[in-house]
């Protein structure tokens, strides 16, 4: 075979088979999550880490995100897959201020927010594995639990 031909071949062979697994993301949400999720939320988008989310309001689309670092001012709900309340800051007066991208959060808030722009309000399914874990955050979250998040970004700044 010549050295070309040899060189086409591999350039074929890894944009076919190189490109799969960035696209096949091993689903993390159990089997019986997934069917609630896709029936309760049909229009969720799925990131390649497999958090989903929902627009609920759009915010300042023109505007920047947050980078890692920033502190950001946030407002949110926390629920269980059915339906359970177990915290929120709701009040804009005293919003939760954290820094993004530095491992105070959770993965999967650190992952949304960065995406999210001024304003934007979203609806987050965390799988377990970008939330608390099979350690849970006991007694209010079990362990392995999927969990639902109204967010909405109120502010970010650099400092």
């Amino acid at each position: 075979m010549s050295p070309v031909r040899f060189l086409a071949l591999c350039f074929f062979v890894s944009l076919t088979f190189g490109a799969v697994p960035l696209h096949a993301q091993r689903e993390k949400l159990p089997p019986e999550d997934v069917e609630i999720v896709e029936k309760r939320w049909p229009q969720a988008k799925r990131t390649y880490t497999t958090l989903r989310y929902v627009v609920l309001k759009e915010g300042d689309k023109q505007g920047a995100k947050p980078e890692p670092g920033m502190m950001v001012s946030v407002l949110f709900k926390g629920m269980l897959l059915n339906g359970h309340v177990f915290d929120e800051m709701l009040d804009p007066k005293n919003p939760l201020k954290s820094r993004v991208g530095r491992g105070n959060l959770i993965p999967g808030w650190d992952e949304a927010l960065q995406k999210m722009h001024h304003g934007d309000k979203w609806l987050l399914i965390v799988p377990a594995e970008l939330a608390y874990g099979a350690r849970g955050r006991p007694p209010t979250i079990p362990r392995n639990a999927t969990l639902i998040f109204e967010i909405e970004l109120m502010d970010f700044s650099a400092d």
